[in-house]
């Protein structure tokens, strides 16, 4: 397995259906939250995310949010959501989402993880042999770090929709 190649490739979370999800026998997402579910620092869940939430919710599809950010960037908006969270991740490191499975009672062979950087999200989801899904961010980061980021990951991204992978 390449680390830097998602398993499923989509345009946004919200393309993510209970259907696939069951095709592929998927019963937990594990979700990141900046540029996947919101705008990156937004404390504001956008209806689309909302709506989406409850469609996963209402297929019997287990939730975790785990973030790079601390719990007081995190936990307002996983409660505006209702789903339980991970804080200080450490992706692309295997702790967040080992914790995750755990705290959802699944295993990792029913787990995805769904996110928008190849070297977090990505990477992390698939040294912890669960598989991913990338999403395109929702809007690019304005500032040098995340535009230097984003350069580097340029290489590794799939095309869409042409490249998306179904494996």
């Amino acid at each position: 397995m390449f680390i830097f190649k998602p398993t499923y490739v989509f345009d946004k979370v919200v393309d993510i259906r209970p259907e696939f999800l069951r095709k592929k026998h998927i019963k937990g997402l594990i979700l990141d939250l900046d540029n996947t579910l919101t705008t990156h620092n937004n404390p504001i869940v956008p209806e689309s995310s909302l709506a989406w939430i409850a469609d996963m919710k209402a297929a019997g599809i287990k939730l975790m949010i785990v973030s790079n950010n601390h719990a007081p960037r995190v936990e307002p908006f996983a409660e505006q959501l209702g789903i339980e969270f991970v804080s200080e991740g450490k992706k692309p490191l295997t702790f967040g989402y080992n914790r995750a499975v755990k705290k959802m009672g699944l295993k990792k062979a029913d787990v995805a993880a769904v996110g928008d950087q190849i070297f977090t999200d990505i990477m992390g989801s698939n040294l912890c042999g669960i598989r991913s899904i990338f999403v395109f961010a929702i809007k690019p980061e304005e500032s040098l770090p995340f535009r230097f980021k984003r350069a580097v990951e340029k290489p590794f991204l799939p095309d869409f929709p042409d490249d998306k992978t179904d494996t």
